[in-house]
């Protein structure tokens, strides 16, 4: 089957691997632009070293108005399907409907739950046990379109964002995707239409939305630190310092006041939360530069008895 496929990154050279290992014909690479001097895209980079065209728009469209370059080099490559693999760019209706057989994508939640593009975050942060991966039907929009396939998978008590999608969400990702392709070259692709009964969407997790608030419970802390490591990062501040927090494990430690450090040692810090239960820390981090918690303690003076800034009332 020829399939354009829409994305970057490297989930989508795993989908690029396994389609053309599946016996299907990428007839067309888009992804976003590099970075000058960064290091290649590894969708983009599969794409050069099979010799297939490769389309790096900045946009598809600009206020409404689409690309007509851009639209001409993708029709060129006359897809029979869409695939869209970690796609971060609005993609035209008219690129979506072209394809005889239209366009499929993934998404790392069980839709309707967790709409946007931060489901996985979400996920971790309201406390869900299980997550999963959905193929489905693109519309015009925000993952609203018909189911193709569902896989599940667990979320362990202290798995972080990057675990979940590491050892689950990106293998079981290739994998669902694949089955999706093979099912609509079959014919036997189904639709099933969300239950909006079900839906939930959740606003991007980025930026500054992970401030700690250490008068919560200690197990909506720890889900909200997991849920932010490493992007965005679960932050506080102590000492006059801003610093995240990675690396959190629920502690046996109860009593003292939120926010306060009770122990520091090897295995972690451990910092009271609203209930009177705590949790421990692993790694603390100052921009780029993480180290283990005892040791930016020591280095920065943080000893037990410190508190950390409650976050402000909004």
């Amino acid at each position: 089957m020829r399939i354009a496929l829409i994305g970057q990154a490297p989930f989508g050279a795993a989908i690029f691997e396994r389609l053309v290992a599946d016996g299907h014909e990428i007839v067309g690479v888009f992804t976003p632009p590099e970075r000058e001097g960064g290091r290649p895209d590894p969708l983009a980079q599969a794409a050069r070293d099979a010799g297939i065209t490769l389309v790096q728009p900045r946009r598809w469209q600009r206020r409404g108005v689409v690309d007509e370059e851009v639209i001409a080099q993708y029709e060129a490559t006359n897809p029979e399907l869409n695939v869209m693999a970690f796609v971060t760019q609005i993609i035209p209706s008219r690129v979506l409907e072209f394809p005889s057989l239209k366009t499929i994508q993934y998404h790392p939640s069980i839709l309707p739950k967790h709409r946007g593009r931060s489901a996985i975050n979400h996920a971790i942060v309201q406390g869900d046990t299980m997550t999963g991966v959905t193929i489905f039907w693109v519309d015009e929009g925000l993952d609203t379109g018909p189911i193709l396939l569902q896989r599940s998978c667990p979320i362990g008590p202290d798995a972080t964002i990057n675990e979940v999608y590491r050892e689950h969400l990106f293998p079981l990702g290739v994998e669902t995707m694949a089955e999706a392709v093979q099912l609509v070259e079959a014919g036997q692709a189904p639709r099933h239409v969300q239950n909006e009964d079900d839906m939930t969407y959740e606003g991007p997790w980025e930026g500054d939305v992970a401030r700690i608030d250490w008068s919560q419970d200690a197990q909506i802390v720890h889900n909200f630190i997991r849920g932010s490591d490493r992007a965005p990062g679960a932050w506080s501040e102590v000492g006059g310092q801003r610093v995240t927090l990675l690396g959190s494990t629920r502690s046996d430690h109860s009593g003292g006041s939120a926010g306060e450090v009770a122990a520091i040692s090897s295995d972690g810090m451990t910092i009271v939360c609203g209930d009177g239960e705590s949790i421990r820390v692993s790694t603390l981090a100052v921009g780029r530069d993480r180290q283990p918690a005892q040791d930016w303690a020591s280095a920065n003076g943080v000893t037990v008895g410190a508190v950390f800034e409650p976050a402000p009332a909004e």
